[in-house]
């Protein structure tokens, strides 16, 4: 996989750094970067759950009423 370099505050990495709990600047940005990627997924997840059951009432006939 490609890699980039990029360059960020140092009071912000080491905030990261403190808040995951890891020794490594790269691997604490990296962990953080993943997890936000992996939340984003998560709630797309349920996002598409719930359309697709809002469509599935959408598409039944409804009932005459009278």
């Amino acid at each position: 996989m490609a890699k980039v370099e990029i360059s960020l505050e140092a009071d912000l990495v080491v905030e990261v750094m403190v808040l995951t709990g890891v020794g490594s600047p790269r691997d604490a940005v990296e962990l953080v970067v993943r997890d936000y990627v992996e939340r984003g997924h998560r709630t797309e997840a349920r996002t598409a759950t719930r359309d697709e059951a809002l469509r599935a009432v959408d598409v039944k006939p409804r009932d005459v009423e009278g």
